[in-house]
């Protein structure tokens, strides 16, 4: 699965980005202080990507910031340097000029900053969604039941299983693993979900940052219901990236997932369905109810409709700005009066925008570079 990740890391330059946030935060320690911040819970790994819709635990759907594994407490412009650098990465994989990356870039800073100097949290669901994020959500709640099932099991002997197809979902080669997964998730189920039992398993993969990571799909089925099934994900939590580039004192977490979740269920308005964690095989664990499909934006669908770009970037920058409105006051993160003041003050967006210009052309090299290792064969395993 790691040779999987390189393999991807070398498809385009957002790619690779995406895949290594430990040079972005190793990159920012060096440089120092880019501005002044309130300190903030961040996801950490803010980029175009990790921004899409899920399903709450009240069922219904949103769009908001969907990735917390590099979660913590840290100065807002870490975040604001990562996602902004994302917007000039993205583009130039798009083939989308620099000046409209620009443009695009001191639009998120400019609707962040005015959100968080109104001081409110806002939120989209499909009802106060606008545009491309608003199709986007109404396409997400359409979904029909059988097409998830089409497209992610299949019929064996008379029973449903996970359709193995080599691109979402792997085949756990290890019986004696498989074996293990499923008696420990049907334990889970039997004191958090009576109604479902486990039917199958498999090794997920998803995204780039965290591909390698032990990551798993089951298959539940209503015992009561016939025809009524869920995904659920297991993924491992690791230590974040930023963890050596920190001098913030985090709070002291009972493991990696109890960060993950305790962050997340602050910063998002609603949390994902079955959100919650647990220690399998001496590891923690994230588990929450699975998206069947990869529900990001598509740019490349929208690279040719500004208005719909605009959309999308604004409604990104709100909700980043609101996520951090929600969390403040909280375990060390600055109050809400701290983070109006600095909505207030946009003296500081020039200095993000600059150092975001700057860091894109040195990602431009890091890829270079690494498509040349990557083409030698150096990231192969030797085993």
């Amino acid at each position: 699965m790691v040779q999987l990740k390189y393999m991807f890391m070398a498809e385009n330059m957002f790619r690779f980005y995406r895949g290594t946030c430990h040079l972005f935060y190793e990159d920012l320690h060096h440089y120092g202080t880019v501005v002044p911040s309130p300190l903030t819970w961040i996801c950490g790994d803010l980029h175009l990507e990790n921004f899409g819709s899920y399903k709450g635990n009240n069922r219904l759907v949103y769009f908001d910031l969907n990735d917390f594994d590099e979660a913590c407490l840290a100065p807002a412009a870490f975040e604001l340097t990562r996602i902004v650098t994302s917007i000039f990465v993205a583009f130039a994989s798009l083939k989308i000029t620099e000046k409209e990356a620009a443009i695009m870039a001191k639009l998120f800073l400019s609707v962040y900053s005015d959100t968080l100097a109104n001081g409110k949290a806002y939120y989209i669901e499909p009802q106060t969604a606008n545009g491309i994020v608003h199709s986007f959500l109404s396409d997400v709640c359409e979904r029909k039941e059988k097409q998830l099932l089409q497209r992610f099991t299949a019929l064996k002997k008379e029973k449903r299983v996970l359709k193995i197809d080599n691109v979402h979902f792997y085949k756990i080669t290890q019986k004696p693993l498989k074996k293990e997964l499923l008696g420990f998730v049907q334990n889970w189920l039997n004191n958090n979900l009576k109604d479902y039992k486990v039917m199958d398993t498999a090794f997920r993969v998803s995204g780039t940052g965290s591909v390698g990571a032990r990551r798993y799909v089951f298959l539940l089925e209503n015992k009561k219901q016939t025809e009524k099934y869920i995904l659920l994900e297991m993924k491992e939590a690791e230590t974040s990236s930023l963890k050596p580039y920190l001098k913030i004192l985090q709070p002291k977490w009972t493991t990696e997932a109890a960060r993950v979740v305790a962050i997340e269920k602050r910063m998002q308005n609603v949390s994902a369905a079955l959100l919650s964690t647990v220690v399998f095989d001496k590891r923690p664990f994230i588990i929450q109810e699975m998206q069947p499909a990869k529900d990001s934006i598509d740019f490349t669908l929208i690279k040719k409709r500004p208005k719909d770009i605009h959309q999308v970037i604004s409604d990104m920058a709100m909700l980043t700005a609101a996520a951090q409105l929600r969390s403040s006051g909280r375990q060390g993160s600055d109050i809400a009066d701290k983070l109006i003041a600095f909505g207030n003050n946009n003296k500081w967006q020039e200095a993000i925008l600059k150092y975001s210009i700057q860091y894109k052309k040195q990602v431009e090299k890091d890829f270079k570079d690494y498509c040349i290792d990557y083409k030698k064969g150096l990231m192969q395993n030797k085993k």
